[in-house]
């Protein structure tokens, strides 16, 4: 019976030094995978950075103020100014589309009104 007891002990121990081995390997894995997604993450957003600069540098308003002088024939815009804005109430929403009416409804009865 002892010997039994020591058997499955050691099978017991041995499974698990092997589980404990996968996992170890399954880990360091994921942590590479990990460090990898991390150095992408990096790059991304000093990438991102950069293209912010440059969105500023581009939308410099002397700069766009020069492009639409250059091209005031072509495009015909203008500088904007404090007139030309309106309040929220000034503003004229188109009334929804109401669909035709193909059926008519007849009414029998009379409504009474509960007290």
């Amino acid at each position: 019976m002892r010997s039994l007891f020591f058997v499955l002990s050691a099978l017991a121990v041995m499974g698990l030094a092997f589980w404990a081995y996968r996992e170890n390997y399954e880990t360091q894995q994921v942590i590479k995978e990990t460090e990898a997604l991390q150095r992408d993450i990096a790059q991304m957003r000093a990438s991102l950075s950069m293209l912010r600069a440059e969105w500023a540098y581009l939308n410099r308003p002397d700069r766009l103020r020069e492009l639409a002088d250059l091209n005031f024939d072509r495009l015909g815009l203008l500088p904007l100014r404090p007139e030309q804005f309106g309040l929220i109430d000034q503003v004229a929403y188109p009334l929804p589309d109401l669909p035709p009416i193909i059926t008519s409804v007849e009414v029998v009865g009379k409504w009474e009104a509960s007290e």
